[in-house]
């Protein structure tokens, strides 16, 4: 038994038993992955898949235990791959990020720039995707750090840290009718066409609950993943638009004005995410530290060692007041 057999099973998981995608993903040939699998079946004396002819359909019960522990084994030689890097070289290597367009674009420009000046040979790569995919890339070990919002409840293998709250901000083309109106209700705002965020992502539910508390269906005509294309198709007059305010600045974003909104949506918090137990390096705790100054490295390693749905000291002592003004800093 080896590591390259192991990473095998896992990938074959990953890629629904497709044996062509197994071995593009590590980079081997498809007879070579056939025979790692029959070899490593072959010193277990039982088959891990199920088969049809030649095709993989699936995990036999001995299969899916022995996937289950091979995702340590690997989880554990990454740790041990790290380890060695942070002895060798400290303040070098790659931190990869995977957040929003929305974070990536308005929340993390002045972050960034921070880090770089005290990393500058960190090479830092920042993958836009699907708030939905963001979990996903983090246990996978394809990302060190997610940042997003609503994307990580109830992950047990995920610790969540808060990083900033905002409320949604309504907007609409200049010159629509409520622009220079004052208290404006749900109920007005529902007469016309909305665009917002895709469900269940970038505060999404607390836009449905708001239109539900007050009795009010929201009609919807438009969804996004990112607030710049949202407020793209404002501009074109097609809706109204509901977005996170950080995406908005009344310099830059000329033809779009901010109604005033008598019924407040409520906050979201916006979370930086790391895979639990995986050993990170020193640089990935800096960038955490840049995001929430109130957040110390050892602050982080005490949250970790708690279980999914307490409340750590660390975050009971951060008021509402610096989570206002944490996103003043960064809007």
């Amino acid at each position: 038994m080896n590591f390259q057999q192991l990473r095998i099973l896992r990938e074959a998981i990953r890629y629904k038993f497709n044996i062509t995608d197994v071995a593009n993903a590590i980079y081997a040939s498809q007879s070579g992955v056939s025979k790692q699998i029959r070899e490593l079946e072959e010193e277990l004396g039982s088959p891990l898949f199920v088969r049809r002819g030649k095709r993989l359909l699936g995990l036999t019960d001995l299969g899916a235990n022995v996937a289950r522990m091979a995702e340590r084994v690997l989880f554990e030689a990454d740790n041990i791959k790290q380890a060695a890097a942070q002895f060798a070289v400290e303040d070098q290597g790659v931190l990869q990020i995977a957040t929003t367009h929305t974070q990536a674009r308005y929340a993390l420009p002045g972050v960034v720039v921070k880090f770089k000046e005290s990393f500058p040979a960190v090479r830092l790569d920042l993958r836009q995707a699907n708030p939905k995919d963001i979990a996903s890339l983090l246990l996978a070990g394809e990302a060190d750090i997610g940042i997003a919002t609503d994307v990580f409840a109830g992950i047990d293998d995920i610790l969540t840290l808060p990083f900033y709250a905002w409320t949604h901000i309504v907007i609409a083309p200049a010159g629509h009718p409520l622009e220079s109106r004052k208290g404006v209700s749900l109920e007005e705002i529902a007469q016309y066409p909305i665009i917002t965020y895709d469900t269940g992502i970038t505060g999404r539910p607390r836009i449905d609950e708001a239109f539900e508390n007050a009795n009010v269906v929201p009609h919807i005509t438009m969804t996004a993943l990112d607030a710049d294309v949202i407020k793209a198709y404002v501009v074109s007059g097609l809706g109204i638009g509901i977005v996170a305010p950080m995406a908005y600045d009344a310099a830059r974003d000329v033809g779009i004005s901010v109604i005033d909104c008598a019924e407040p949506i409520a906050p979201s918090t916006t979370s930086i995410a790391i895979r639990r137990g995986r050993l990170q390096r020193g640089y990935v705790y800096r960038f955490i530290e840049l995001c929430a100054p109130h957040l110390t490295e050892q602050d982080i390693r005490d949250t970790e060692l708690q279980t999914e749905g307490e409340h750590p000291k660390v975050f009971a002592r951060t008021s509402a007041l610096h989570w206002n003004r944490s996103l003043e800093a960064i809007a």
